[in-house]
């Protein structure tokens, strides 16, 4: 009983020692200070959003700035632009898809830019198809997926030849590339 009764006048005397010294000897913060480090760590997000936004503008301004033609005779207006073709393909080779088709159509001007369309007819997988849109998307050109088909039909399974892969199917991609055209 003595050994419970000493124990529970430690306690107290504790409790009582750290009350004591918390609001009485330990100096809290005084509340400006409390305010100008709340304000120092918000100016601090505020910098960093800045310092990312910085980047990513300077990302974008590149992206203009290879996209940006001077003049409606520039080789980034042309039709069909060779440069563009050749990369497409090269992503193709590089992937292992099968490209079938490649069909520029009419350049179609506007006001502030010109649209290239293309028609691609492609044989690959779902997951090809996927990484080769994976690829598109970061180009250095400005390119729009319009749309595509894929032909899945079950009837081509016994029309496939013995070296064709079975999970490979038509696809007809119909892309567009976006060239600014800079106005004097």
């Amino acid at each position: 009983m003595r050994k419970n009764f000493y124990m529970l006048a430690m306690v107290l005397i504790f409790g009582f020692g750290f009350y004591f010294y918390y609001n009485f000897v330990y100096v809290q913060q005084p509340r400006r200070i409390r305010n100008l480090k709340a304000e120092i760590e918000e100016l601090n997000e505020k910098l960093i959003s800045a310092q990312i936004l910085s980047r990513k503008l300077d990302q974008v301004a590149k992206l203009i700035e290879r996209n940006l033609a001077l003049s409606l005779k520039d080789s980034l207006a042309e039709d069909a632009s060779m440069p563009f073709m050749n990369y497409i393909t090269g992503i193709l080779d590089e992937m292992e898809i099968k490209l079938i088709k490649l069909n520029p159509g009419r350049k179609i001007n506007m006001r502030d830019y010109m649209k290239s369309p293309y028609e691609l007819n492609i044989e690959c997988a779902y997951e090809d198809l996927g990484d080769f849109i994976n690829k598109l998307e970061k180009s250095e050109r400005l390119i729009t997926v319009e749309g595509f088909e894929i032909d899945n039909a079950i009837r081509k399974i016994r029309d496939r030849k013995p070296g064709d892969k079975a999970n490979t199917h038509r696809i007809v991609i119909n892309i567009s590339t976006l060239t600014l055209i800079k106005r004097r």
